[in-house]
């Protein structure tokens, strides 16, 4: 149980989180008088996901608050681990609520008219590319002598090889991209859902019937197996890397270009480490021969725990930290903040040029289906791309026994 001292949040494992999360508790104990120490606690996805919902650490009063991402908000809700915020906001809502944000950053946490949790850190995925290397004289020199057209910037995945294919020097510690290919049941599943999307695919039916065997999930699985097993293309610690690990890569100078959350380009300008600053650059997804550069609109959120004894300065430290200051000191520690306010603020677009663009991202990006046992469903999509990329195995086969283990678990899901 959370000891009657300790203020316990479940936090997510990346810098800039940990570093806002305790500044905005220090400004918060200072404002308010709270006298609680704060105990907040990293960790990667599996361990948190674990803990705060496997284990029922919301349900049981081990944490007071956690990190939430949309993947995770429908299991939660539909298994009552989370505190409805809808009363508390009636009372003292969070300022400029609900207008200061977009619609598309307050709809997957509300159920049957309720508002279960707050959002902090957004960034749709991108491609996130090097403009130093693509405005080289000499690298466009040299890529034209080779290939015989101009060096531009991919707009499809087929571009995207040949392109990476050009930058990737080993030797030079630089390579072509990088997918975030880490079994955390998160990468890969985004990965395979931005390669059917980008195909013209789609993963459910007009009735609410998962599909991962069709044409176009073969064609990006194809494609897919073909860039993670290329070792002349791709990061070779691509299968070790979830999101972070390839966005710190990337600022580190590593990687030419990647498909990843806007959120690791905006690192690239803020990070205190960072050999990119200045040189990053972001464009839409690219897109299959027949589809078009969609986006994925996923986003962490502050949670409330039912089994949270304070449940009043819980609230009022979450309304604290999505406040318009709060949402801009997210954004310069190296988070994405979710405010309409942060994404036009002077400032941080002097800090992040291409900042701004968040609000077009975001009218190109789609959303994981909102299922009650996602998570189940999720793990077989994630077991069935580690085939692909890690075997020989007929990839139309995979996908159709993964189809068929998906089947009966998608009729015991609540769709909202």
């Amino acid at each position: 149980m959370t000891g009657s001292n300790k203020f316990r949040i479940a936090i997510r494992k990346f810098d800039p989180f940990e570093s806002a999360i305790e500044k905005i508790w220090e400004a918060f104990c200072k404002e308010s008088g709270c006298q609680l120490e704060l105990d907040a606690v990293a960790m990667d996805l599996h361990p948190l996901y674990d803990t705060i919902l496997k284990n029922n650490g919301l349900k049981n009063g081990d944490w007071d608050i956690a990190f939430i991402n949309t993947d995770w908000i429908t299991e939660a809700v539909e298994n009552n681990h989370l505190e409805n915020l809808s009363p508390f906001i009636k009372r003292y809502s969070p300022e400029k609520f609900p207008a200061g944000w977009a619609p598309s950053l307050l709809g997957m946490q509300e159920f049957d008219g309720s508002t279960y949790a707050l959002p902090f850190h957004d960034g749709p995925e991108c491609l996130i590319y090097r403009k130093d290397l693509f405005e080289s004289e000499e690298e466009q020199s040299t890529f034209l002598e080779k290939y015989g057209k101009e060096l531009s910037v991919p707009g499809t995945w087929d571009e995207l090889k040949e392109v990476a294919t050009f930058f990737h020097r080993p030797k030079q510690n630089l390579f072509g991209t990088v997918f975030a290919a880490y079994p955390d049941g998160h990468n890969t599943v985004f990965d395979f859902c931005l390669q059917l999307w980008t195909r013209g695919g789609e993963l459910l039916t007009k009735d609410g019937h998962i599909v991962i065997n069709s044409p176009q999930a073969l064609e990006g699985m194809q494609y897919y197996r073909d860039m993670l097993q290329n070792t002349e293309v791709i990061h070779p610690d691509s299968r070790e890397f979830d999101s972070v690990k390839s966005g710190m890569a990337f600022a580190e100078g590593q990687l030419a270009m990647m498909v990843n959350w806007f959120g690791f380009a905006s690192m690239c300008e803020v990070h205190p480490d960072s050999k990119v600053k200045g040189k990053v650059e972001i464009t839409n997804v690219p897109a299959g021969p027949t589809g078009k550069g969609v986006s994925l609109n996923a986003y962490w959120m502050y949670a409330l725990g039912v089994g949270c004894k304070k449940k009043e300065v819980a609230y009022d430290f979450m309304r604290f930290a999505v406040n318009p200051a709060n949402d801009k000191l997210m954004t310069m520690e190296g988070g994405i903040g979710c405010r309409k306010s942060t994404w036009h603020d002077p400032d941080v677009n002097t800090e992040v040029p291409y900042y701004h663009k968040l609000e077009e991202l975001h009218q190109n990006a789609r959303e994981l289906p909102r299922m009650s046992n996602w998570s189940d469903i999720a793990t077989i999509i994630d077991q069935l791309v580690l085939d692909v990329i890690n075997t020989d195995k007929n990839i139309q086969k995979l996908l159709d026994n993964a189809q068929q283990q998906i089947d009966p678990i998608w009729k015991l899901n609540k769709t909202y």
